[in-house]
């Protein structure tokens, strides 16, 4: 149709619509005037979308190969919207791709550091790239990686000869199927390069300036994809990565709890980390004036080696996160230049191929330990995002530290005051009644060898030391076996029973519930109930006493009751006197086991005391698993 006419009916077309407005439909046909100028090359795609958006009778009329353009990025779209996992969307965009454009071959490269590049996705490789179990792919520079890593390759590239085909062709690998050149297209996220989009076809050497500026709309989208991937991968590392500190933490309570020796503690600690972890190296090292030295090592092979000693300033990494206590994650090379150990000859060989180690100061106390170390032969391992999970680590480790050296300056604190408590008993009472001993000797002695015997006096003073040195016997046997405890082989009740005879005093018991009490607890009660007893034989006033043990499968509870005339003064300030040695010991051994203790006035008169322990078990096993120092 000649052109004249063509204007002729969209003037005629304009009239129509001016008259009838309510014609809204949208028409999308080919204009037949614009693919004649695409064809000839007169027209660019500024005239070509002018031409589109010429008036016309309630229709937009557009070029076919911008329809075509449309579509293929919206099936793109939808593709790449329809996966969380990058290998599989990447193979279904490249699949889409390919059958849209035509393209017989593509693959995809993802690299973010140099000669660090895999390839994820493939699609009609000939068989040339395809051999020697796909490590042609993945193996060996090329000159598209080359400029990539480089910094020259931003946009897409009009045409780059293969340096893997042209290998292929020169050493005889296959058929390459006719394809020697391929476009290739960075891949962005943000303004990061995360990789390459190359597609080929067979005896095709050159892509048109369209074709280039249509492949790089296809890696923008596939680009905001693996972006939007990445960070779901992230999260989904993260919420993993917290969800096994809380593991670690529960673990490390249950089996350090209670125990007052730094070094199982220190172990424990990072044989668990390897076991929720699985990071094949962990180690505790302290630092003592310019030196590091290693306190405690787990290893999941033999084969890794850590050094015993390392001066700060050959330390690398390692001294300048201690220097300046801030978490500090290495590279495989700066590991390898520090994980090593002695060859035969005195020369230093690598103990381990560790692809990333990180290190964290502890974070306050003075254990003895003062950073933590961990490596992986992962890559991926350790990320910048783990940065809180290990300084949560090293917080948790240290806390189990610290309360480890409480216990143990509590266990010491409970000590010297049972001594002070022993001593102060044997003053107070065997030692007085040894020094009536020895006066009333000196007078038997005088009234026997004066001028004139007094021989009934004499004998009367005789039954006086009879009657002190028993006594004496007595209280000197209560303390004995306060210092070496009776054996509790007939049962914590039955044992305060024949001890509170021996104080003179008459028990009532009972036992409500059945089962096995754990030694630290049932030692812990007995000692408890030996000073209660004491303490009614001494001030209640009253020969009996109530004592009544219940065992549940959550706690066991010992309750001593009498009905005499109770302690004197506050509670709570004998706790803390120094005249209360015995009631804050009865706290301390109670506490020590996460239990309670309440000593309280009665309605009916005298003194209650209850001691209620959780019966959970007291495991202070060193937790060695794997290679452990």
């Amino acid at each position: 149709m000649p052109r004249s006419d063509k204007r002729a009916l969209r003037s005629e077309g304009t009239s129509a619509s001016h008259s009838n407005s309510s014609a809204d439909d949208i028409r999308i046909e080919c204009d037949d005037e614009c693919e004649e100028a695409r064809s000839a090359a007169i027209h660019d795609d500024k005239k070509c979308a002018e031409a589109a958006l010429a008036p016309g009778p309630s229709s937009l009329i557009m070029p076919k190969h911008r329809v075509h353009e449309m579509v293929l990025l919206k099936t793109i779209a939808e593709t790449l919207n329809q996966s969380h996992e990058l290998s599989s969307m990447l193979h279904s965009v490249l699949e889409k791709l390919l059958e849209l454009t035509g393209l017989t071959t593509g693959w995809i490269f993802l690299s973010e550091r140099f000669m660090d590049f895999r390839c994820v996705a493939e699609q009609n490789l000939p068989p040339a790239l395809t051999g020697n179990n796909g490590k042609r792919m993945n193996n060996g520079s090329c000159w598209c990686l080359e400029r990539y890593w480089d910094g020259r390759l931003v946009n897409a590239i009009n045409i780059l000869n293969c340096k893997r085909l042209e290998d292929a062709v020169a050493f005889r690998w296959g058929d390459t199927e006719g394809i020697t050149h391929h476009a290739t297209v960075p891949l962005r996220t943000g303004k990061e390069l995360v990789g390459l989009l190359n597609v080929a076809a067979p005896g095709k050497v050159h892509f048109t300036d369209e074709e280039l500026a249509l492949l790089q709309s296809v890696a923008f989208q596939m680009g905001s994809a693996i972006e939007r991937i990445y960070l779901y991968a992230a999260e989904q590392r993260r919420a993993e990565m917290f969800a096994r500190l809380d593991e670690f933490s529960r673990a490390l309570t249950s089996r350090t709890g209670g125990c007052s020796d730094l070094v199982p503690v220190a172990k424990a600690s990072l044989s668990l980390i390897g076991e929720h972890f699985n990071w094949p190296i962990a180690a505790l090292y302290e630092q003592s004036d310019s030196k590091l030295s290693l306190r405690s090592v787990y290893t999941s092979d033999e084969s890794f080696e850590l050094p015993e000693r390392m001066a700060m300033e050959e330390s690398g990494w390692i001294g300048e996160a201690v220097t300046n206590r801030r978490l500090r994650t290495a590279s495989a090379e700066e590991a390898a230049l520090l994980f090593h150990a002695e060859g035969r000859e005195g020369r230093r060989r690598p103990a381990a191929k560790l692809a990333t180690a990180a290190v964290v100061p502890l974070p306050f106390g003075d254990t003895g330990y003062s950073v933590l170390i961990v490596g992986s032969t992962k890559r991926d391992e350790l990320k910048a995002e783990d940065r809180p999970i290990l300084e949560a680590l090293a917080e948790h480790i240290a806390g189990a530290l610290e309360s480890t050296l409480l216990a143990d300056h509590r266990k010491e604190l409970t000590r010297i005051e049972e001594r002070n408590r022993l001593a102060r008993d044997l003053h107070d009472s065997v030692s007085q009644l040894l020094f009536s001993l020895s006066m009333t000797s000196r007078g038997v002695e005088s009234l026997l060898t004066g001028p004139s015997p007094d021989t009934k006096a004499a004998l009367s003073a005789v039954r006086d030391l009879q009657s002190l040195s028993q006594s004496a016997l007595k209280e000197m046997r209560s303390l004995i076996l306060q210092l070496r405890p009776a054996e509790l082989q007939a049962g914590l009740v039955t044992a305060l029973r024949e001890y509170a005879e021996r104080l003179g005093l008459q028990i009532a018991a009972r036992v409500d519930g059945v089962g096995a009490l754990p030694r630290p607890i049932e030692d812990a009660l007995w000692r408890i109930g030996q000073e209660a007893l004491n303490n009614v034989s001494k001030h209640a006033g009253t020969p009996a006493a109530e004592v009544t043990l219940t065992i549940t499968s959550l706690e066991v509870t010992l309750r001593i009751t009498d009905k005499g005339k109770g302690l004197p003064g506050s509670i709570s300030r004998l706790y803390g006197s120094a005249t209360s040695i015995g009631l804050s010991t009865m706290r301390e051994r109670a506490e020590g086991l996460g239990g309670t203790i309440s000593i309280m006035p009665r309605r009916s008169g005298g003194t209650a005391v209850e001691v209620i322990i959780p019966m959970r078990a007291i495991n202070q096993s060193n937790g060695n698993r794997g290679n452990e120092r």
